[in-house]
């Protein structure tokens, strides 16, 4: 889908662009044109009013992919990119579990606790 938008924000790695919805895309460095880019802002100004297409939409993360390289062909045109997407929230909370099990694993038989164990036989 092409749009067009609003240059809000340049940084060095790229542009943000309102396209008329909640979160505003991000136009990265290597999509603002056909030509090397160095600076973006040697590209784009902040109120610039620029052509952009959708590249990908992440509901998950709320981010926006644009590009302002019209020719470009969209990723499920040459193959999907991967899902950079972290874990679930089930395999996040199993993770958290299993790191405060073996936490605690760790401090009932770590060298101090076994030492102070060790002690308190000693002293009865």
């Amino acid at each position: 889908m092409i749009l067009e938008g609003t240059v809000t924000n340049v940084t060095n790695f790229g542009a943000f662009v309102d396209i008329g919805v909640h979160q505003d895309g991000l136009v990265h460095i290597s999509a603002l044109s056909d030509k090397f880019v160095k600076d973006p802002h040697e590209v784009v100004s902040a109120g610039q009013i620029v052509k952009v297409k959708v590249l990908e939409v992440d509901k998950e993360r709320k981010r926006i992919a644009l590009t302002m390289r019209l020719d470009d062909p969209l990723p499920t045109e040459t193959g999907a990119r991967p899902s950079r997407s972290g874990p679930t929230s089930a395999e996040s909370n199993k993770r958290k579990k299993d790191f405060a099990a073996a936490a605690q694993n760790k401090r009932q038989t770590g060298t101090m606790a076994a030492l102070f164990e060790q002690a308190l036989k000693n002293k009865n």
